[in-house]
């Protein structure tokens, strides 16, 4: 029964956080703390303060981007997303806390990894080149937390979530990830009258998505009733062409103008796509957002909430 947990929400005012945080409060819990980008986490001091008097750990802060955005800052994800984690898991362990929620990501998987993927799968290569240092920063979480267990009996568990879209996502050009890079390339070109859109790669690639809210749900659930030290594939188990992709945002953005492939920029892995059979036996997560639906619903927010702004 969460509701009368003290639960802390790291990352709680991101993309994610804002959503795990509105779901807790439709559960009646009232004792929950955010911590933001206001509190360095890097800094073992703020995390130790940070976890007093806490029952429950959500960890949802992550310094994350697309391609471009781990090309420029590989040293910096790493350092960044590997020191928050080793620090907040660290510091709840020796102050009690009663469980640990640590979300991860697809990006830990191997580069060639058989699809759909399979949590046993995790180990079995070198993550893809272009993301590998956040991939392998937030996989070593999994390590220390199933250490910690062995050692401690620290009950932490590890949560894989596929990539996520849906509304007050980044629209950041040079932060964001595929979807809203791709809504707002292509509004911002509609509205301007531009003749084209360039996409970084082929098109040839795939990916699997899943609606933040849908997400969200599975965070809760798998903070409710998942107590083991595996792994656990968040997903929707539906893969999609990046072509594909593409083309469905330019319907449904109502742009009219052509679409340039800039292939001498990398595609990122060559496909994504989930076991999720997992998710569905041990916390009863299906997800229920169709990415079409997904899609209208993250376009309309945007052209609603300031598109000049983000």
């Amino acid at each position: 029964m969460l509701k009368d947990k003290r639960i802390l929400l790291t990352g709680g005012n991101g993309f994610v956080g804002r959503y795990v945080q509105q779901k807790l409060e439709d559960k009646g819990c009232e004792d929950i703390t955010i911590v933001g980008s206001d509190k360095d986490l890097r800094l073992r001091q703020n995390a130790t303060d940070a976890v007093r008097d806490i029952d429950v750990v959500v960890h949802l802060a992550a310094r994350v981007g697309g391609i471009g955005y781990n090309q420029q800052f590989p040293a910096s994800l790493f350092f960044d997303n590997a020191m928050m984690g080793l620090n907040i898991i660290h510091e709840a362990e020796l102050e009690g806390v009663e469980k640990f929620v640590c979300v991860g990501t697809i990006c830990a998987y191997p580069k060639f990894t058989d699809v759909p993927f399979k949590e046993e799968n995790l180990w079995d290569g070198y993550p893809e080149e272009t993301n590998a240092p956040y991939g392998l920063a937030k996989k070593m979480l999994l390590v220390q937390l199933q250490a910690y267990r062995k050692q401690y009996g620290f009950n932490g568990i590890y949560l894989l979530p596929v990539n996520l879209y849906g509304p007050g996502d980044n629209f950041d050009v040079e932060q964001s990830h595929v979807v809203p890079a791709l809504i707002k390339k292509c509004i911002y070109a509609r509205d301007n009258n531009e003749k084209s859109v360039t996409v970084w790669g082929t098109g040839e690639v795939s990916r699997e998505f899943l609606y933040v809210e849908d997400c969200a749900e599975a965070i809760i659930l798998a903070t409710e009733k998942y107590n083991k030290p595996d792994p656990i594939n968040i997903g929707s188990g539906f893969e999609i062409k990046i072509k594909d992709l593409v083309y469905l945002i330019k319907q449904y953005t109502g742009y009219d103008g052509e679409i340039v492939w800039d292939k001498t920029k990398p595609d990122g892995q060559p496909r994504r796509k989930l076991d999720i059979r997992k998710a569905q036996k041990e916390f009863g997560f299906i997800s229920h957002t169709m990415l079409e639906e997904g899609l209208l619903k993250t376009i309309k927010w945007y052209e609603e909430n300031g598109k000049n702004d983000c």
